[in-house]
């Protein structure tokens, strides 16, 4: 039976400050460091032990992976970092304090740019301070300016069919360790979960959630490990 793992990332330092983070590339927090490390240690007491696995190009989900692979024994396994597993981009809001921003902007406004699936924040302009055009990790890529759920989807479901599911279908035990919204896509697309209800799905940091995949892949039973 195919089995897929899934980590959102531990705590990174933007989460801490609770400032809208997308692609700018942040670290892990001591804690979220440490929830990676656990993740890791139940995979290894619960014996389930990926054999391949996938990332981002964001150090945040790189670092989780990395040590949750460690974490479990595993740190050998063969890796894949794809830029369609980044997390949602932001736009204009990369960078602020959610806050401030809810009161400069509203609340209704901001859970309408958060939560709504198909509206995307502001645009971030071209050169501005958060603008990673020219980071050479995307070269070759175009980097966007702002993103609703229903864009990130868009991405993450090729990176699913072309890498995921071949590498499930082949025998292997894959991990996952991605972003709120990336992760998200994954949970929509397997679970057949609707656009409305999508947005309201919360994903908690360095919490290993299992799919018990039947040989078409479709959904079995999905659980958060540390309930098992």
């Amino acid at each position: 039976m195919p089995r897929l793992i899934l980590i959102r990332h531990g705590q990174s330092q933007w989460n801490l400050e609770n400032r809208f983070t997308g692609w700018w590339d942040v670290d892990v927090t001591e804690k979220g460091a440490a929830e990676a490390v656990a993740a890791g240690h139940l995979l290894r007491d619960r014996g389930v032990l990926p054999t391949t696995a996938f990332t981002s190009l964001q150090t945040r989900a790189i670092k989780t992976l990395h040590l949750a692979l460690e974490g479990c024994g595993r740190l050998w396994v063969p890796e894949d970092k794809d830029w369609r597993l980044n997390e949602r981009h932001y736009g204009g809001l990369t960078g602020l304090d959610k806050a401030e921003t809810a009161a400069k902007h509203g609340d209704d406004q901001v859970k309408v740019w958060r939560r709504s699936f198909d509206v995307p924040p502001p645009v971030l302009e071209k050169g501005s301070e958060f603008d990673l055009s020219a980071d050479p990790r995307y070269a070759g890529i175009t980097v966007p300016q702002t993103e609703s759920l229903k864009d990130t989807i868009a991405r993450v479901l090729p990176c699913w069919e072309e890498k995921l599911a071949p590498a499930l279908r082949s025998g292997e035990t894959v991990l996952v360790a991605a972003h709120g919204n990336s992760l998200r896509a994954l949970v929509k697309h397997l679970s057949g979960i609707s656009d409305d209800e999508i947005t309201g799905l919360e994903i908690p940091t360095g919490q290993p959630i299992i799919y018990e995949l039947d040989d078409a892949l479709g959904e079995v039973e999905r659980y958060y490990l540390a309930d098992r």
